[in-house]
């Protein structure tokens, strides 16, 4: 079956054929980093993760590019109310944002370049855009003339006649209010470079124009990002781009957002839930498990109570690889093969990860019930198939990512072997009990046990325990 995948630009699901074959280029806006990342955020890079794994377990070689703007008027307004250089606060963040991405198990970008190192090529970009006649220059502002690109909100599907578009302080010269700022005129106090219409700094949408063309050239299959940048960030970087001469993507990807109480979640409302704080109650790999089943187009309204369950579910999963492990030792993934065919054509029809994810949970109960009839090459298989579907979605529980199996030894890891060591003790207490027919110290150690939130199964080949 042939990967499909739907394109914003079209607004239906068509064919996915790279340009280069057996090569994708990606580009996806990252993070404006005016503030450490909410799982809203981080729900983007994440969806993107999914795709970049999923081709290449396709056999594509994956070109990802993730941009981080690291001056914007946020991150400027953010200096005069904490008092801090605008420099240090992006570089906090953009930690923060690094950190976020890492502990949700999400592959480093192949580049990930800073606004600020390619003010250069923007500044050639408005050039050419200048010459074509597509932008001029007025008060030290660079704008870009909207009516000069006839296609102009094709992508959102606006008129232009109607159209209200944003505008930040000091925008003065526009010869049509509804144009756009490619360059911003220094204001004093305000960080500003150098150019041949005088000191400044960039306007947000020609940042992503001039580094996509830097790193993936005129042409790139897929640009992505989150369903609030359809306008008017990537209404924009549309017309600068294929004004200057670029045929920029083939296609559009957006994901939907994470909301509270039917809002977006967002730092002005004030209901975002950090992933920092986040991964200090829930354990990042079920975090990755909630975030990233659902469709990538469909928005998560996020509550303890859905998180509690996508923990649940998740469980199952863990549960059950844990025990094929015990019953018929160390399983290794399956190959690309080996996936089921009905996972692969999930993936396949847009990104189809609850789907997948369904198939997951089919291939688990499988596998639950040759555990119960012990039947060990069943197991093994099924959970070779179980871990080679889960490595695809980055969320296999026995990979040393989660694991901690990489080299040395966590405190994650020292902790769980200090607790397997003293369960084991009260276990073997709770066996020799048993072997005298002393139920009531038997049945008091499993109580005590349970109490203390360690569940105990008495199995062929012993008691196992986890916590409940």
């Amino acid at each position: 079956m042939t990967l499909r995948l739907y394109d914003t630009g079209t607004r239906r699901i068509r064919d996915f054929d790279p340009l280069v074959p057996g090569h994708v280029s990606i580009y996806l806006c990252g993070a404006t980093v005016q503030a450490a990342p909410h799982i809203g955020h981080i729900r983007s890079g994440l969806n993107f993760d999914l795709l970049r794994r999923w081709l290449t377990s396709r056999g594509y070689e994956v070109t990802f590019v993730r941009n981080v703007t690291d001056i914007d008027d946020k991150i400027i307004t953010k200096e005069a109310e904490e008092g801090r250089p605008w420099w240090a606060i992006g570089y906090a963040n953009e930690r923060a944002f690094d950190d976020a991405y890492t502990v949700l198990g999400c592959l480093p970008p192949t580049y990930e370049p800073r606004a600020t190192g390619h003010v250069p090529e923007m500044i050639e970009m408005m050039n050419v855009l200048i010459e074509r006649g597509h932008a001029y220059a007025a008060d030290g502002n660079v704008y870009f003339a909207v009516r000069s690109y006839p296609e102009y909100l094709a992508l959102s599907n606006q008129d232009l006649d109607n159209l209200l578009q944003p505008a930040g302080e000091g925008e003065t010269g526009k010869r049509d209010p509804r144009d756009f700022a490619l360059w911003k005129a220094a204001k004093p106090g305000e960080p500003a470079w150098d150019t041949p219409w005088g000191r400044g700094r960039p306007g947000w949408h020609l940042e992503c124009s001039a580094m996509a063309h830097k790193y993936l050239g005129p042409a790139f299959d897929i640009h992505g990002g989150g369903v609030d940048l359809v306008f008017p960030h990537h209404e924009n970087e549309i017309a600068q781009s294929r004004a200057h001469g670029d045929d920029f993507a083939a296609f559009w990807l957006h994901n939907a957002w994470v909301t509270m109480s039917g809002e977006k979640m967002s730092k002005s409302l004030g209901n975002s839930v950090l992933v920092s704080e986040m991964v200090r109650r829930h354990r990042p790999i079920v975090l990755r498990y909630y975030l990233g089943t659902p469709h990538y187009r469909s928005t998560i309204e996020y509550s303890e109570a859905s998180l509690a369950e996508a923990e649940t579910a998740f469980g199952r999963i863990e549960n059950f690889l844990h025990r094929a492990v015990d019953q018929a030792g160390a399983v290794e993934p399956a190959g690309p093969d080996a996936l089921p065919a009905d996972f692969v054509a999930a993936l396949d029809d847009d990104l189809g990860v609850p789907q997948a994810v369904a198939v997951v949970h089919t291939v688990v109960r499988r596998g639950n019930t040759a555990l119960d009839e012990g039947d060990k090459e069943s197991v093994a298989s099924l959970a070779a198939q179980t871990r080679a579907m889960l490595g695809v979605l980055g969320m296999d529980p026995l990979d040393p990512m989660w694991s901690g199996g990489s080299g040395g030894v966590n405190r994650e890891e020292k902790l769980t072997g200090a607790l397997d060591q003293l369960v084991g003790l009260l276990l073997e207490r709770r066996q020799a009990a048993r072997e005298n027919r002393d139920w009531a110290e038997a049945d008091a150690i499993r109580d005590r046990l349970r109490e203390a939130g360690v569940a105990i199964e008495d199995t062929p080949a012993g008691a196992r325990w986890e916590l409940a």
